[in-house]
This record gives structure tokens, C-alpha cells and sequence, in this order.
């Protein structure tokens, strides 16, 4: 059976190498990338790229994936805000498969509440829904936040941003 992973992407600023690293490093890996976003049609970038959502969140079924993937940017609060993101990551937990957030998405986690208890890593930035910095909104939700890049605790993969972002994908497929 093929195996299938689960890209989500904010609809509009998405971090441009967030995206295409890993689901390129996926592709060569002979896996096949799913896009979702918060509707089905064009996404755009953060920098002026688009690419097209395949599904709406609340049209993903977790079980069709070995690894569910959010990607960060500018736009990480659009898909933050809409419910079925967080559902998407507990059913994923619950259901054994790997999860990756990176840069901003790893916020996304900790308000599904699947970072409790965990190592976990973020872009430290502002986040001005939670009115404190991306680490405290974390720390917040009961992670524990080290200075690494890349954080891999259990079958979670959080990674800051871009420099990251091919080691964020070796470390998925070695999972998955």
C-alpha cells in the first residue's frame, strides 16, 4: 500500500520552504504528499508561490496517513483558529501516527493539547492571539521548550523554521 503523508498549509503565508523542502525530500523518499489547507483551491505563500489545497480539513481522515505535517508561516493562526486543526492532531496522536509541526505550526499542537508532558521546539516570535512569545504559548500548554531546532519526542517532530526544515523531513520518514 502506498504510503501517504498530510501536508496542512495556512491558506494564505505559508513559509514557502517549509513546504516544498520536506514534501520534496518526501516524494524522493517514494512517499506521496497530500495537501490540505483550511479550504480546498489555491494557497499562497509567503513568497508569492501558490500551491493547491487537494482537501479542506474537515475532509481529512487521519487514518489515510502514516504522518500528518503542519506547516508554518505568516499564516499559521488562519488554520490555528479552525477547530478541525486541533482535531486533526489529537485523532493523529491518538491513532499512533507521526505528527510534525514547524516553525510557527508547533503553536498548533500545544493548543490541541498533544505537547503536554512533551519535548517540543518553536520560532520564537510574538504571537498575538496568546499576547507572549511562541515559547511561553508552549510552556503555556505544558511543554517542555529547549533551544534545539529540531525536537523529536516520540513520534512528535517540532522544528523552529526553514534552516531545519530537511533535517524536520529525515526525521519524519525515519518514522513513519
Amino acid at each position: 500500500m502506498e504510503k501517504k503523508i498530510l501536508m496542512i498549509i495556512p491558506p494564505e503565508n505559508y513559509r514557502d520552504e517549509e513546504l516544498d523542502i520536506p514534501k520534496e525530500y518526501f516524494e524522493g523518499e517514494g512517499l506521496s504528499v497530500v495537501i490540505a489547507s483550511t479550504k480546498k483551491g489555491k494557497c499562497h505563500s509567503m513568497f508569492g508561490k501558490r500551491m493547491e489545497a487537494e482537501l479542506s480539513m474537515k475532509d481529512v481522515d487521519v487514518n489515510d496517513y502514516v504522518a500528518i505535517v503542519f506547516v508554518g508561516g505568516g499564516g499559521t493562526p488562519l488554520v490555528r483558529s479552525e477547530e478541525e486543526s486541533t482535531k486533526i492532531a489529537r485523532e493523529g496522536v491518538a491513532a499512533g501516527k507521526v505528527i510534525g509541526a514547524i516553525c510557527w505550526a508547533p503553536t498548533i499542537l500545544a493548543k490541541a493539547g498533544v505537547l503536554d508532558g512533551k519535548n517540543a521546539t518553536v520560532w520564537h516570535g510574538n504571537d498575538a492571539e496568546y499576547g507572549m512569545k511562541t515559547d511561553d504559548v508552549l510552556k503555556k500548554f505544558g511543554a517542555t521548550v529547549g533551544s534545539e531546532g529540531l525536537v523529536v519526542d516520540g513520534k512528535i517532530v517540532t522544528a523552529d523554521g526553514p534552516a531545519n526544515a530537511k533535517g524536520f523531513a529525515k526525521a519524519i520518514v525515519k518514522l513513519a
